[in-house]
């Protein structure tokens, strides 16, 4: 069902294997009509195809066009991207192509064939639904399948140009009405792609929502009419569209199985929705390969349980490319050369390192722009070994040690667990260490291990650590303090997983009486009294922070902890002051806030580490994260600390790598605040790219440096950084330079 890349390729594939298999490909339009213009390749994609027709990949080739570069239209500039391989192809050739093949060995083909249901097919062992976006066969057995369609933010129409492009061209443009962006590139030797997409509002506001395709044309002919250089611009049913992305709990059901835009969608601003479509082709084939086709339903299981995982990995990076085109308007202030970097580095695949290899001049350039003039050994610094100031506080380079707990002290007080596992951190090099969530009185732990400052033997034991670290490291030490609240009195976590003390427990508190799940007591609902003591309590931590020489203070404001649960409306349940709307879930945390901004030193800074999602239904919108840092910034807060989850053990994270930078970088640019980004960033490389294409300020790493104290110390060698602050016993290890600037150990 469907004739398509995906059915037609697949149709190829199976003829191959094995002649004597009867395939038909059953098609709703003719042979010459389809959406769209043109579809593109990289060089990476065109060598999987080689590998399973070359006959076919030697037809595609024989028409495409091909070119390396990617040019960004921006602020009135054209900044160009080499090192790239990209192939570009008609959508209606590649058909042709994909027909002639198939007739070629045997596949019957009917077009103008319209199928409303699965009961008017005839008999067949397999019935691939293959009939894209608003597949019939799909929404007639979606019981089974289980689709969900996400339908997003922007509008699209698919136009053509008789202006032949030389690169894959991104073209911004403002108006009256809003942010209007291009996503173009040639297809044949005549002709180019040419999709113009925009935020909804900015749609209606230009008067195109009910506009002809003739009136598309005009409009866009108009705002274009630099870029296009007299040149036309072409329809094809180029009606606009909302894209949706879709998803199917499962891809089979007895002897159907869905591929291609029936099963998933990609977004085109990564170029992947033909690719996808084809590679599931390959992907089904090789399934009939490995489990054969005498149990068709247990073979099309295994093909969802080998194919999803790399679906759902490009459909990640699709769906960051997306959301990144939606809030394309946030980056407008940013310099061409940072936007251009910013664009593409924004699905994540590709990085600072990586576009590095690809095309060192632009990295270079970037580079220099973000050094600001300034050099080691007569190159720009690195991004992350930028310095950064926060009040009277400089760090010397990007480079953050997350606060992670080692339930390790006794008595709130720590020892030398401590000393070693912060002291060797702070020698590897990182600008700023940030001490564990440390409580602020024995019932605002976690566990009896945690880390506590409210008695004077913390203080003794929290200076010489503090001590250790000013002395052998530049390092800068923060202390992140915080209340556990209904997540308090538990075992630590290699103790009956962490589950809520029965001995030796101690009451735990909320703003409401709501446990944390089943297993958890009911915290006692927070009184005036209770407000007041955590307020004092803070504040007490905080003078005692200053007198063992702390630099910074983190208020701990995340997952799920005392300050937390007031923010969230998950879990403040209060009718009161301090509960209901946004301004009256934050006046508890904002007067803690305000209690510890005066009792700091004015030229020492504060964050604020939050949730700004709770990963869970009814809770922080977009809005509201950035409401809550703004409002913690007015309150004295210097940066954000941005994380997220933790809150409700109901909870649907979307892990991946960086996969909370999203987070730092909605509140850096639209609340104009500084930020802190951490969630399974791994390496030099992605703090670079994070930090050069403006995401966050600084880059706060937990397992990497769990995994690699001396993380910092590694990067400065593999990027060349002599700057960098080593100890003198370590000085032996240190790189030496040779000529030609290469480093050698």
């Amino acid at each position: 069902m469907g004739g398509g890349p995906a059915g037609l390729y697949f149709s190829i594939l199976m003829k191959k294997l094995d002649p004597s298999h009867h395939i038909t490909v059953l098609e709703r339009n003719r042979p010459d009509d389809t959406f769209g213009w043109g579809v593109v390749f990289s060089d990476e994609t065109l060598g999987h195809f080689e590998e399973n027709d070359a006959e076919t990949l030697r037809e595609i080739r024989r028409h495409f066009v091909y070119w390396k570069d990617i040019d960004v239209h921006y602020g009135g500039t054209c900044t160009r991207s080499t090192g790239h391989g990209f192939c570009g192809l008609a959508r209606i050739k590649l058909l042709q192509i994909l027909q002639a093949r198939a007739r070629e060995l045997g596949v019957e083909l009917q077009f103008e064939h319209e199928v409303t249901s699965s009961t008017e097919l005839p008999p067949a062992d397999l019935i691939l639904v293959a009939d894209g976006i608003n597949s019939r066969l799909r929404t007639e057995h979606a019981e089974h399948f289980q689709p969900q369609l996400d339908w997003r933010k922007c509008k699209f129409t698919w136009l053509g140009t008789d202006k032949v492009l030389p690169a894959f061209t991104f073209i911004f443009k403002e108006n009256e009405h809003g942010l209007f962006q291009v996503h173009a590139y040639p297809f044949d030797r005549e002709r180019s792609t040419f999709i113009v997409e925009c935020r909804e509002e900015t749609w209606k506001r230009a008067g195109l929502e009910h506009a002809t395709d003739e009136q598309t044309v005009a409009y866009m002919e108009r705002l274009f009419a630099s870029d296009l250089g007299g040149h036309r611009l072409l329809s094809n049913r180029s009606i606009w569209r909302t894209f949706p992305t879709v998803r199917n709990a499962r891809w089979h059901h007895r002897n159907m199985v869905l591929m291609g835009d029936a099963a998933h969608t990609a977004h085109f601003s990564i170029g992947s929705g033909t690719k996808l479509a084809m590679e599931d082709a390959i992907a089904l084939r090789d399934a009939f390969l490995r489990h054969g086709t005498s149990d068709i339903p247990r073979t099309l299981a295994a093909y969802q349980q080998e194919r999803q995982p790399e679906v759902d990995r490009l459909q990640k990076a699709a769906q960051t490319s997306l959301e990144w085109f939606e809030n394309t308007a946030r980056y407008t202030r940013q310099s061409p050369l940072q936007f251009t970097f910013n664009l593409m580095t924004r699905s994540k695949r590709i990085t600072y390192d990586n576009l590095a290899r690809r095309d060192p001049e632009l990295v270079g350039k970037v580079t220099r722009e973000v050094a600001a003039g300034r050099t080691s050994r007569g190159e720009p610094v690195p991004p992350i070994f930028m310095p950064y100031r926060l009040r009277g506080l400089e760090l010397p380079n990007r480079m953050v040690v997350s606060p992670m707990c080692q339930y390790s002290a006794v008595d709130g007080t720590v020892n030398d667990w401590h000393l070693v596992h912060l002291g060797s951190r702070a020698v590897g090099g990182a600008g700023l260490v940030i001490a564990e969530a440390t409580a602020v009185s024995a019932e605002g732990r976690i566990t009896p291990g945690c880390a506590g400052m409210y008695a004077p033997e913390h203080v003794t034991a929290w200076k010489r650590v503090v001590d250790f670290v000013h002395t052998h490291s530049r390092a800068r030490m923060a202390l992140q303090l915080g209340h556990a609240g209904r997540k308090a009195s538990c075992h630590v976590p290699w103790e009956k997983d962490g589950a809520p003390l029965t001995v030796g427990a101690w009451p735990v508190l909320a703003p409401s009486p709501v446990p944390y799940d089943d297993e958890s007591p009911v915290p006692r609902e927070m009184d005036r009294a209770d407000l007041d003591k955590v307020i004092a309590d803070f504040v007490r931590s905080a003078q005692l922070a200053q007198q063992a020489g702390f630099d910074m203070l983190e208020l701990h404001l995340a997952h799920g902890y005392l300050l937390n649960t007031f923010l969230s409306p998950l879990t403040n349940r209060r009718t009161d002051a301090y509960g209901g709307s946004l301004r009256a879930r934050l006046r508890f945390p904002t007067e803690v806030l305000d209690a510890v901004r005066a009792a700091w030193p004015t030229d020492k800074p504060i964050s604020a580490r939050i949730s700004a999602t709770e990963w869970a239904e009814g809770g922080f919108s977009d809005e509201d994260r950035i409401e809550i840092a703004r409002t913690l910034h007015a309150h004295g807060c210097d940066i954000i600390d941005c994380s997220a989850g933790g809150v409700v053990p109901e909870q649907r994270p979307i892990y991946g790598r960086m996969f909370q930078v999203h987070l730092s970088d909605q509140i850096r640019h639209e609340a104009g605040v500084p930020t802190m980004t951490v969630g399974n960033i791994q390496d030099a490389d992605q703090c670079n790219t994070i930090v050069a294409a403006g995401r966050a300020d600084l880059c706060v790493l937990a397992r990497a440096h769990l995994a690699n104290p001396y993380l910092t110390l590694h990067a400065a060698a593999q990027y060349g950084y002599d700057e960098q602050h080593w100890p003198n016993q370590y000085l032996a290890a240190k790189p030496t330079r040779r000529k030609g600037g290469n480093a050698a150990t």
